[in-house]
């Protein structure tokens, strides 16, 4: 307790600081918002606590000063923008924001955005109706996967993780201009490899189509979301590959359809399986026990459109030893581990989103 509120201290006081006179720029196009915002070196770290509305940026860039670039391009019917309509005018409105701590911590700064645009006469342009309209550009989805710290407010500075704790892994795809999309973990096994080959020995994760194995044998979950285009999986430490390197494989799924026995996300609560995004309509997980209806060709002729993205998280390595013993005797190699990983991390992002400037 004593922890969490100096570091919500120190952060508000470098916040007041760094943000006095925020570099923000706003670009209104016709049916989207490009925002740019420029961060001091210190608020890099907190980089998935940044947020327009209910989105995360799109990409981020650490520049040569160490200062981080967070770009936003979203269009008006993501991240929850509000729309306004006064006389000939038609107004959108969202605000960015600095969350240091996970809610219900309040946020730590706020900043408006507003795009004005005239009203056009006698007829509603497709953008302003979310339902309408297809989604282009899928091949070009960028997806993300990453270990967060224990507070979940940024990728994590060790890779070596005490038996019996829990591993926040983060996974999210990049909207852009596509309509909402939901992220799925289809499969994720553990190996001692960053690739599988035959042979290899797996520890299952999550399999039969999004059912959390880990969380019959342990305390493992999905955490609530905070947009359908990225998911977190709360996942208790285990024995398997314990001491040596261990690798976190997932096929991760966008899917823009309804949920079903196929297309979902299920983890056992209170000794019942539990449907992540609807708990009533947990019945979809009763498949979990068996096998979770295999595709006939029937089915795919009129299924919505998704994508499959294999990615991999690692090394991580399991110790048996207490989370104090860890932090107090971490190598030098851990802290150039996270570093690299945080350089990667930002540079696909952005250079993945360079077609969009």
């Amino acid at each position: 307790m004593v922890a969490h509120f100096c570091l919500g201290f120190v952060v508000l006081a470098l916040l007041a600081t760094a943000v006095a006179d925020p570099d923000i720029k706003v670009v209104c196009a016709k049916d989207s918002v490009r925002v740019t915002w420029r961060v001091a070196p210190q608020f890099v770290p907190f980089a998935a606590r940044f947020f327009l509305g209910s989105c995360m940026p799109s990409s981020w860039k650490v520049l040569p000063t160490g200062e981080g670039l967070a770009h936003f391009n979203y269009k008006f019917y993501d991240c929850k923008f509000t729309k306004q309509l006064k006389g000939k005018r038609i107004i959108y409105q969202n605000e960015l924001s600095f969350r240091p701590q996970a809610k219900p911590k309040p946020v730590a700064f706020k900043y408006p955005i507003q795009c004005v645009q005239k009203r056009p006469d006698g007829r509603i342009p497709q953008f302003l109706n979310p339902g309408s309209g297809v989604s282009e550009g899928r091949s070009k989805l960028v997806f993300h996967m990453a270990l967060l710290n224990e507070q979940l407010t940024a990728v994590s500075k060790t890779n070596v993780i005490p038996l019996g704790s829990f591993l926040p892994i983060w996974a999210a795809v990049e909207q852009k201009s596509h309509q909402p999309l939901v992220l799925l973990m289809d499969e994720c096994v553990a190996a001692s490899t960053p690739e599988l080959e035959p042979g290899n020995q797996l520890y299952p994760i999550v399999g039969n189509h999004g059912c959390l194995l880990e969380s019959k044998r342990g305390s493992s979950l999905f955490l609530p979301r905070y947009h359908s285009s990225a998911i977190i999986l709360y996942l208790q430490s285990f024995e398997f590959g314990m001491g040596g390197e261990v690798y976190i494989h997932c096929n991760l799924i966008v899917w823009d359809g309804d949920f079903d026995k196929r297309r979902k996300a299920c983890h056992v609560k209170d000794g019942r399986w539990e449907l992540l995004d609807d708990p009533a309509r947990s019945s979809l997980c009763n498949c979990c026990e068996n096998s979770c209806s295999p595709r006939t060709k029937r089915a795919t002729s009129w299924e919505p459109h998704s994508v499959h993205f294999n990615s991999v998280l690692g090394p991580i390595i399991i110790v048996d030893q207490p989370a104090s013993l860890i932090n107090s005797s971490l190598p030098e190699t851990d802290t150039e581990y996270i570093y690299i990983y945080i350089y990667i991390f930002f540079f696909f992002s952005h250079f993945s989103s360079d077609h969009l400037y």
